[in-house]
């Protein structure tokens, strides 16, 4: 897995499980690889789940769309990358181009937000949460960018 400014990518390979009647990787298989993008762009940010918790907050999926594009088949080896966008609101977008090659087999959008255990609420200012968890915010700051009014 790697990060680069703004975007952070992570390799899967397609399992045969996976697929469906037609040989290739099933619809809802692609939406967990989002997933897993998601929470490795998380962690390379320095946000690990158990410090997250104990500050009583959690990742939500708010809303989630995959556009397919090219069929992924058992063997393939797919990049996840998942870019970070924070604005002014409750929200922020997660979202994610799967890759095999140059090809890009689907595109993912995700718009998220930090439930706050004890309210059971969405939390004002996501970014700066998730920055105040992180073990290397220089890091959170390389991959999800200066806090900027677009994006929510």
């Amino acid at each position: 897995m790697s990060t680069t400014s703004g975007e952070h990518r992570v390799t899967v390979v397609v399992r045969g499980y996976e697929t469906d009647a037609n040989g290739h990787l099933n619809h809802a298989v692609y939406h967990q690889f989002g997933e897993h993008g998601r929470t490795e762009a998380l962690r390379a940010a320095g946000v690990e789940i158990a410090p997250l918790a104990a500050a009583g907050l959690g990742p939500v999926i708010l809303e989630t769309t995959v556009r397919f594009l090219a069929e992924l088949r058992v063997g393939d080896a797919a990049d996840v990358v998942t870019t970070v966008r924070f604005g002014a609101g409750k929200s922020f977008r997660m979202d994610s181009e799967i890759r095999r090659g140059d090809t890009v087999c689907a595109t993912l959008s995700g718009v998220m937000g930090m439930l706050d255990h004890g309210t059971r609420r969405l939390v004002a200012e996501p970014r700066g949460r998730l920055r105040a968890v992180s073990a290397d915010p220089d890091g959170f700051d390389r991959l999800c960018g200066a806090q900027s009014p677009e994006g929510s």
